[in-house]
């Protein structure tokens, strides 16, 4: 065991030391002239500009030379970046979804470029645009290690359109150097560049990246070399006001409300590193609506956050913890309660501050502070949510966090439980990255403080990944106790020791139409600590998946599963029902088989079933969904899920539905049209969700949002809403 340790030991550092490919470099030149971009690269400016070119295909190989080449040219001068990019193609038959902003997905065309401006590979800025001039920005944390780490939700005023030509098209954008965040005086920041080309079925990048990596992972990046020293940003103050009417009717109380909100938020550079945000009677209604989800399980599921406030430096504040089992922070917590009959409803935000970004090159730090409104009749205090967090990077990608975070309330209210008059959590996360992202992994103790409840109330939790082309282990271990609290975070379940191990072996055939198949083994064995260690739960699965060159892709599992239930639980959630009892032991099986078909196709569609075990009765289910283009222009999708659960007499059965159709028109690059249907019998609520937006000028919009929603097992109206909201981005 000595020997397997001092092993894994030898491997990891080495890992830590070893540099990768020699590093390819663009020097960046300064000029004195402007560039219009009208994606027609014909100024002659651009002669003087350095090409980085010599792109590697990521996919479906990664160990050639590009088949369709890119070629970007990168100027600027004391305010601007300038880019032009040219990208060859077979033709012009190019894929999108439509011709909204923050557009996403392999199967549509796409040119994105990556800005690591502290050179940490931890953080960096993305902005893209397709051929048919359409542009998205975003945000990469974490390295870029998973999906999760990408962010399209940031928003920035940036300009760039595109030209397309018989057999390749060409971009120009003009990026204000306020749209970044980068230490005066620097001048070199990591770079790289993806393209998405779907008519040759290839993706490509500046550097080289392994395809068992993610395509925007930050380990993998080149140089650019700016000319002259960067100065000091000149950020101007940002003001975006908005006034909003609103006109709601509850039906189920008949009652009817009619307001008029006012509101702004404000942007501030402090600096060239720091951000500073202010909100003041902040409105979300026009935010996208959560996609509904049918729940099976005991727990709460996390959603994403979509609120524009929360996303920039979200990371900061949001990766502490392990993700699944305990984070200490999930900002959904705000702006969110519980009224006096349980029901989850909106808890206005009077106000809030967030100071956010970098100390020096190495040192991140997250202030946040935000004041919710009291809600006296449904017995809901004001309170304070504060969270201070620090991130020190160390050796060339890993970092280590503390934090503190504590909500509380500074009145006395006769309806609040002395339990609840405060929580306080503080923690320390180490996060490993390897130069190379090989290895990953994190080591994290937190503890929670209650109102005469200070001892215990840990949690803590170590993992490892190790990633290569062949070989994926995966392994976790985590500790929560059952006293561990963190009122603005997301805990699935307290009590808890948990394991997990995850082995895959990747295949990669050098010819044929598959890309490479896998066999993963996975298991997940969870106790009790309060329970003598009692095994609870555990699910032992057997995974196979085939990846094809022209992106489509199938699997099938199976499962085995044991769950030994604490309380008393219905899984169909049916009122009334007779739940299955508690302090029993439940043994189920499954097979899972799914089918993706190839996502560039103007119809395209996914679909995946099981069939087995579940509990002490039976579970059918198949979920999936079409998505037909009406390129440029229009999407039409069509989302759903059906589970038939049969349990055996006195417990109940049901056929669960969740149909979810959704529209999307735009009618130009400024005005887009969304309907949002979702059908949910578990939930016992039919929505409507239309969206109409006008972008009038950049960052500045009008909303049109109606809201309607109906009882479904007795078909009656619920909850109807309608919004006009006006906001505008005023640079001061």
């Amino acid at each position: 065991m000595t020997r397997l340790f001092c092993v894994f030991v030898c491997l990891l550092c080495y890992s830590l030391v070893q540099s990768q490919q020699e590093t390819k470099s663009v020097t960046v030149k300064f000029i004195s002239e402007k560039i219009v971009p009208d994606g027609i690269i014909d100024e002659p400016i651009w002669e003087i500009a350095q090409s980085a070119d010599e792109f590697w295909e990521y996919f479906p190989l990664d160990s050639i030379q590009a088949r369709k080449q890119s070629q970007i040219k990168i100027l600027y001068d004391h305010k601007n970046l300038y880019i032009g990019i040219k990208a060859y193609s077979i033709g012009k038959n190019y894929a999108t979804q439509s011709l909204r902003r923050d557009f996403r997905g392999s199967g549509s065309d796409s040119f994105s470029l990556v800005f690591d401006t502290f050179n940490d590979g931890t953080n960096a800025f993305l902005f893209g645009i397709n051929p048919f001039g359409v542009r998205r920005e975003g945000l990469i944390a974490n390295g870029g290690t998973s999906q999760d780490d990408f962010n399209l939700a940031w928003d920035m005023k940036w300009k760039g359109n595109a030209k397309i030509y018989d057999d390749y098209f060409t971009a120009e954008m003009v990026i204000p150097l306020t749209s970044f965040k980068f230490e005066e005086g620097t001048t070199k920041w990591r770079f790289n560049s993806y393209r998405i080309e779907t008519q040759s079925n290839e993706r490509s990048t500046w550097t080289r990246i392994p395809q068992n990596q993610q395509i925007y992972n930050l380990a993998f990046m080149g140089d650019m070399i700016f000319e002259k020293p960067l100065g000091k940003s000149r950020t101007p103050l940002a003001l975006i006001p908005y006034v909003n009417g609103i006109a709601e009717r509850e039906f189920d109380g008949n009652r009817n409300f009619n307001n008029v909100k006012v509101g702004a938020d404000a942007k501030i550079s402090v600096g060239n590193s720091l951000n500073l945000d202010l909100t003041l009677n902040p409105d979300f209604s026009t935010v996208e609506v959560d996609n509904f989800i049918t729940n099976l399980t005991r727990f709460e599921i996390a959603l994403p956050e979509r609120r524009q406030f929360f996303i920039d430096n979200n990371d900061l504040f949001a990766s502490f913890g392990n993700g699944f089992d305990f984070s200490p922070f999930f900002s959904r917590r705000i702006g969110i309660a519980q009224d006096t009959l349980g029901e989850t409803i909106e808890n206005n935000i009077i106000g809030g501050v967030r100071l956010s970004g970098k100390l020096t090159n190495d040192l991140r730090v997250g202030v946040l502070n935000i004041q919710t409104a009291e809600d006296l009749e449904n017995r809901i205090p004001s309170n304070n949510n504060t969270m201070l967090a620090l991130q020190q990077r160390i050796f060339s990608r890993s970092n280590i966090g503390v934090f503190f975070i504590n909500k509380q309330s500074f009145q006395d209210y006769d309806f609040v439980e002395r339990k609840d008059e405060y929580n306080r959590v503080l923690g320390i996360d180490y996060n490993l990255a390897s130069k190379d992202n090989t290895w990953n992994g994190s080591f994290i103790t937190h503890k929670s403080f209650q109102p005469d409840d200070s001892k215990g109330n840990f949690a803590t939790s170590a993992l490892i990944r190790y990633n290569k082309r062949k070989f994926n282990v995966f392994a976790k271990a985590s500790f929560i106790d059952e006293d561990f609290r963190s009122d603005l975070g997301f805990v699935r379940r307290t009590d808890l020791f948990k394991t997990l191990l995850s082995l895959e072996r990747v295949f990669w055939p050098k010819k044929g139409i598959v890309q490479n198949h896998s066999f993963q083994y996975f298991t997940n064995v969870r106790w009790s600590p309060s329970r003598s260690f009692l095994n609870t739960d555990y699910d032992l699965r057997s995974r196979y998946e085939v990846n094809f060159n022209n992106q489509s892709r199938a699997s099938i599992a199976y499962t085995n599963s044991f769950t030994f239930l604490f309380n008393p639980f219905d899984p169909t959630r049916t009122e009334g029902a007779i739940p299955l009892p508690a302090n029993e032991n439940y043994f189920y099986n499954s097979v899972r088989a799914g089918y993706q078909s190839d996502q560039r196709k103007i119809f395209s569609y996914a679909i995946e079933s099981s069939i087995g075990r579940f509990f002490n009765g039976d579970r059918f289910s198949v979920e999936g969904g079409m998505t037909m283009r009406f390129q440029p222009k229009a999407s039409v999708s069509l989302m759903f899920n059906y589970d038939q659960i049969d349990l055996p007499q006195p417990f109940s059965s049901a056929n669960i539905w969740l149909i979810s159709p959704n529209i999307d028109i735009t009618f130009s690059k400024s005005i887009f049209w969304s309907t949002l249907i979702q059908y949910s019998n578990q939930r016992d609520n039919l929505g409507f969700n239309s969206r109409l937006q006008w972008r009038f000028a950049p960052l500045s919009d009008l909303f049109l949002v109606y809201n309607d929603n109906y009882f479904v097992n007795v078909f009656a109206p619920r909850f109807r809403s309608i919004n006009l909201k006006l906001s505008y981005w005023l640079n001061i």
